[in-house]
This record gives C-alpha cells, structure tokens and sequence, in this order.
C-alpha cells in the first residue's frame, strides 16, 4: 500500500444497513460484505484504501452484550496501526450503548471511530445507509492540516450529524435523524461540506493506545414511574451480586420520598451498591440540591449523574466495577474522565484476558477493498483478500 493513501476499516457488526431485501420472500437478510462494491459503488471514488471485518454472523443489535464490545475493542486494538481510522456499521438499537463503552474501552485513543448505520436497508431505493456510509468513511479519514485525525474520537454519525459517541441517545424508530445529543453540541455538521467544530472535539496527549477488556455485568437500570411498588424496588435491589443501579427518576433528579423507598436506597448504598441518579428528560442535568425530593436522595447517598446519558453511565459503571474498582472510588469518579482514572488509580488486571482469542465461536472476514496488504490473524480469524 502506497504510504501516503489514507487507510480505513469497516467493521460490520450486524445491523439494518447491511440487510437487503429477498426478491422472493420479501424478507430482509444480511448481504455478503464481500460484494460492498456492488451495492455502494461511490466507494471507488473516495482514493481511501478501504477493508472490511465482518461479524460472522453477523448480530442483531437488540442481542449486542459486553463480549461483543469486547470483541471490537480487540479488532481495533489489533488493526490500530494498520489504519487511519475505524467505522463500524452497528444496528442503531443499541449504538448509542456501544459507543458509550467503546469510549471508556480505548483509553488514548488517538484515531476516529464512528459508528453509523441506517433506518432502511442499503439496498433499499431511498436508503440513508449509503450516505451514512460514505461520509462517516470520510470523516473517519479526515485529517487536519498536521497531518492528524481531525476527529481522535468515538463518535455517531446519523442523519448529517457528528455526536460524541457518549453524549447520544436514540430518539425515533423511523426518522432518519434518529439520534440526538441534547447535552453537547454536534461535533460535525455534513451538508455540502463537512464543518467540523474543533473547540469541541476532545484531544489525548498520550499517543500509546490502552485498549480494556473487562465489563462487569452485574448493573441494573431502575426507572421510577408513578406508583412504583415497594416489592418491585425491594427485588431489583436485592439481585444477587448486584454493583450498580443507573436510578432514571423524575425531572432535575426528583423521586418519591417515602420512608420506605429511600430506606431501601441507603440500605443498598450501605452494602456497596452504587446507585446514580440520571433524569429521564431528554436534555437538562440532574440538580438534587434544587429541590428537597432531591436533597434527600443525596443524603442517603445516591450520586449525581448529572446531564450524563442512561447509556453513558450503565457503561461506566460497568468498565468500572469489571476493573475491580471498590464501591468507594466507583462513586469518586462516576463524574471524572476514565483517562483520569486510569492515570490516578488504574489496578493492573487485564494481562490474563489480553492473551484470550476474541471467542471461541466467533469468526470474521477481511476483505481488501483497494490495496493489497497483509494482515496477522488468530487462529479464529477466517480471512480472504
């Protein structure tokens, strides 16, 4: 591969905008990433050098879960300096949950990852998959005048938009604008040109790639609603092994303050269990001095989530505790940077999971698109040129 090409992966994970459509059934099925030219030819005429990995087979994203992080943390990590950045095609479902933990998994990460998708097929007439594609390829190539990643980030391209990967959520089903970050402002704007706004895009100094590995998986989330029993809120909390709860409670992070309600919390609290309190709002912070339901939530020692996303702390909270973090440093820095925790207080227990094949049962494709180059494999990676 000639030096000076801009390299970039394609990581198809599953997802709507790798489906096309049956001609006889009429159903949607996953077409074979080795005819990606086929179905966007516009690819060509981007001068990148483009490869593809697809999950074989490939996930639905209602059924993504920690290992199949896991699984494109390894990916990246393994191909980090084989290319100039990362896109991975994601069902849209769950992509702002993937984001989020991607964000905490690759410690100094220094190049682009954008996740996209589509609400229809690529195969479809009137797919927003190819344009997604396309431009989240080219921001993903995207380079500043220094020759650096304009965009060293994980991050969501939807619907014109560039959004942090940990500030977004899904708002709409069918929209094509199915994504929002009412918290931060877009990254990226893509009409005629992509405008790219660079006082919000976050830089590392370190320039050594820290990938992890570990999730801990024993966190809930328990959204109040009018009514809420006191058995339901018993049970959830009592869950065998349980480390946190993400709390989605009312406004500016308002709750019930009955006896028995905040009785449960703090017993909970006591016995090590993180509880955060995020709003069910769409946009707004969690404020629980604001008022006196909140203010009690405080004392029993629930901690502020702030205007963070569900997605955002359910991830944290797992990358946390799987590092083996007590309860007491989880609370500390559920409202600091991961960057800041590794550096502060990082405990040394990835070696063993490192040297672990992505999974027993799983198998992918590389396929070079332009170039021809040669790529190490695991004895799991199925690979062809």
């Amino acid at each position: 591969m000639p030096e000076n090409i801009t390299s970039v992966l394609i990581i198809y994970t599953g997802g709507t905008i790798g489906m096309v459509e049956n001609s006889k059934t009429g159903s949607l099925e996953p077409f074979n990433f080795h005819h990606l030219l086929d179905k966007v030819p516009e690819l060509r005429q981007l001068g990148f050098s483009i490869s593809t990995v697809q999950f074989e087979p490939p996930i639905d994203s209602s059924e993504i879960e920690p290992d199949s992080w896991v699984k494109l943390v390894h990916i990246i990590a393994d191909n980090y300096d084989l290319f100039d950045g990362f896109v991975v095609l994601h069902g849209t479902d769950t992509m702002a949950y993937t984001a989020s933990a991607l964000s905490f998994m690759l410690e100094n990460l220094n190049k682009p990852v954008i996740l996209t998708g589509s609400q229809l097929p690529i195969g479809m007439l009137r797919t927003d998959g190819k344009e997604n594609l396309i431009t989240a390829i080219e921001i993903a190539a995207a380079k500043n005048t220094n020759g650096e990643p304009l965009v060293p980030e994980v991050c969501i391209f939807f619907g014109n938009h560039l959004l942090r990967g940990n500030r977004t959520t899904k708002i709409s089903a069918e929209s094509f604008s199915a994504f929002v970050s009412t918290n931060y402002p877009p990254l990226a704007q893509a009409g005629v040109h992509i405008h790219y706004d660079e006082n919000q895009i976050t830089r590392t100094t370190s320039k050594l790639l820290r990938p992890h590995y570990l999730m801990n998986t024993n966190i809930v989330v328990l959204k109040l609603f009018p009514g809420i029993s006191e058995q339901t809120v018993r049970s959830i909390l009592n869950i065998p092994g349980l480390k946190g709860v993400v709390l989605e409670t009312f406004g500016s992070g308002n709750a019930p303050v009955k006896e028995w309600f905040l009785n449960l919390l703090k017993e909970a609290v006591d016995k090590g269990i993180v509880i955060v309190n995020v709003s069910q709002c769409m946009g707004g912070s969690v404020q629980m001095s604001r008022y006196g339901t909140g203010c009690k939530l405080e004392d029993v020692g629930v901690v502020s989530g702030y205007d963070s996303t569900t997605e955002a702390v359910l991830t944290k909270l797992m990358f946390l505790f799987g590092h083996r973090y007590s309860a007491k440093v989880v609370k500390e820095n559920m409202n600091r940077s991961c960057h800041t925790v590794h550096n502060c207080c990082y405990v040394q227990k990835i070696r063993t999971v490192f040297l672990k094949p992505i999974a027993d049962d799983c198998c992918f494709f590389l396929i070079r698109l332009s170039c021809v180059s040669v790529f190490f494999t695991w004895p799991n990676y199925a690979t062809s040129m």
